[in-house]
């Protein structure tokens, strides 16, 4: 359970996303500004907030840059389509995922689960995937050198669905669950091409490929060792 705050003018869709998200057992509240979200913010611990970038007033990018410096929470974009680099800035100031509007309330639920999961893993510091450390504390992927090796937050949760289950086969399903993605691919389809091209980066700075074994017909197993 998780107490979450929807940050959205849309007073509809604010009832409609909190009615579901209270079945999936979350203690959820509606805000329809940035000063009702400051309200609510202050009435107690809030552990995500999702929030809406084209509110009136004070914009959710500024909301969104302010409940970063001064609260622990996690931070989801609700965006339209085309709002392309208000997506890019929102991640640049610490967001910590995105919603495209329209969206499906399964979709949703799961950008929740990750981002709660990654925060929670954020206790811990670093753990080995392979030769390289992943920092749980920065999301980032780093060499032995200490470089950072540059992937994608979502590139980042496959990795952290692996590290912290070694030795375990992991369905298709589980994948997506412990790390979902972005757009409408059919899942397992979804799943094959995005370990394929985390395997690529892999292999492009230094790592075997083979470190995410694949059961054929099965899922996948990461072969390496974790102290999670």
């Amino acid at each position: 359970m998780a107490q979450l705050i929807v940050v959205d003018d849309d007073q509809s869709l604010c009832g409609m996303i909190e009615d579901f998200l209270t079945t999936q057992g979350h203690v959820v509240r509606c805000a329809t500004s940035g000063e009702s979200l400051d309200v609510l913010v202050g009435e107690g611990a809030v552990d995500l907030i999702l929030l809406d970038l084209n509110l009136p007033g004070e914009d959710g990018l500024s909301i969104a840059r302010r409940m970063r410096e001064h609260h622990d929470l996690g931070i989801i974009m609700l965006t339209g389509a085309i709002d392309l680099v208000d997506r890019v800035v929102g991640l640049e100031i610490g967001a910590d995922d995105y919603v495209t509007k329209p969206f499906s309330l399964n979709e949703l639920n799961a950008r929740i689960e990750a981002v709660l999961r990654r925060r929670r893993f954020r206790a811990e510091d670093m753990i080995p995937f392979g030769a390289f450390s992943l920092d749980l504390k920065q999301w980032k992927l780093f060499e032995p050198n200490g470089d950072e090796v540059p992937l994608f937050p979502t590139e980042i949760d496959l990795i952290a669905a692996f590290a912290t289950r070694p030795g375990k086969l992991l369905t298709r399903d589980e994948i997506l669950s412990l790390a979902p993605a972005h757009g409408t691919d059919p899942i397992d389809r979804s799943i094959d091409s995005r370990i394929k091209r985390l395997r690529r980066k892999l292999e492009q700075n230094g790592q075997n490929g083979d470190l995410i074994e694949t059961a054929r017909g099965n899922g996948y197993i990461y072969k390496g060792v974790s102290r999670i």
